[in-house]
């Protein structure tokens, strides 16, 4: 039986964390599961093992949280979620707890003919990428605020998930009801042809996101349609240590003889 003290801090949010999650739970390991939103939780299975946290995590609410006996924090959050991935390494080296990042695989495209990597939003923005044309955005709708400016240059549509934090960002950056479409990615290859069809979309803007946010079937289709697809590469995070394997995280999350 393993002790009671040790607990694991799961950073989570997105697909692989979920599947991170029952396994920890099945290994009978404590673990604690951070969130951003009430409609990630839903990702997670009931169990005894698992206590899911909801909120935005800052620094001031930090010590608290460390105080819950967390012996290993597995950040499992999503690639551009820079924010809580730098806290947590930093939480893990003022307190001495042992951090591992699950990264996502990336996809790299055999076929460039209609694909361009972009390192940040800033540069999309300040480059001449959208001028005249019918843009779908599939950034999350945190970044949806800076392309308020843009709303007269360009006619933009906007991918969401269906929450009303994103909703809200979403109007309140300019988009106009028609032209938001609020679904929890990857879709599927047909209805992403059907939505990319039906708005008539000459660009579209998504980030490197990996299987798990439909990158491929996005690669598949731009060369298929002959539409551009622009992908904003992932931030460059220094990681005391990462795995792109399951395994090798539920390995990382035992309990070592003495804890």
């Amino acid at each position: 039986m393993l002790k009671s003290n040790h607990r694991v801090w799961l950073i989570g949010g997105t697909s692989e964390s979920a599947i991170l999650a029952e396994a920890i739970a099945q290994s009978q390991i404590h673990c604690i599961i951070s969130v951003t939103t009430e409609s990630a939780k839903s990702l997670y299975p009931e169990s005894e093992f698992l206590t899911v946290w909801v909120g935005k995590l800052e620094e001031s609410q930090i010590s608290q949280f460390i105080n819950n006996k967390i012996n290993r924090i597995l950040d499992a959050s999503h690639p551009y979620a820079v924010e809580i991935s730098q806290l947590a390494i930093a939480v893990s080296q003022t307190h001495n707890i042992p951090y591992l990042r699950y990264e996502r695989p990336a996809i790299v495209a055999q076929n460039l003919a209609n694909i361009v990597y972009l390192d940040s939003v800033e540069t999309l923005l300040t480059g001449d990428y959208l001028t005249g044309k019918r843009v779908l955005l599939t950034l999350g709708y945190r970044m949806l605020s800076q392309f308020t400016r843009w709303q007269d240059r360009a006619i933009l549509f906007a991918r969401i998930l269906p929450s009303a934090i994103a909703l809200d960002a979403a109007l309140k950056a300019g988009f106009t009801p028609d032209r938001i479409i609020a679904i929890r990615p990857p879709l599927c290859l047909e209805l992403e042809t059907a939505l990319w069809q039906h708005w008539n979309i000459s660009l579209v803007v998504t980030k490197a996101s990996g299987t798990a946010g439909g990158e491929d079937n996005k690669i598949n289709l731009a060369n298929q349609l002959n539409i551009p697809l622009i992908i904003i590469e992932r931030p460059l995070i220094n990681y005391p240590q990462m795995t792109q394997y399951f395994q090798s995280a539920i390995e990382f999350c035992q309990p070592l003889n003495g804890e």
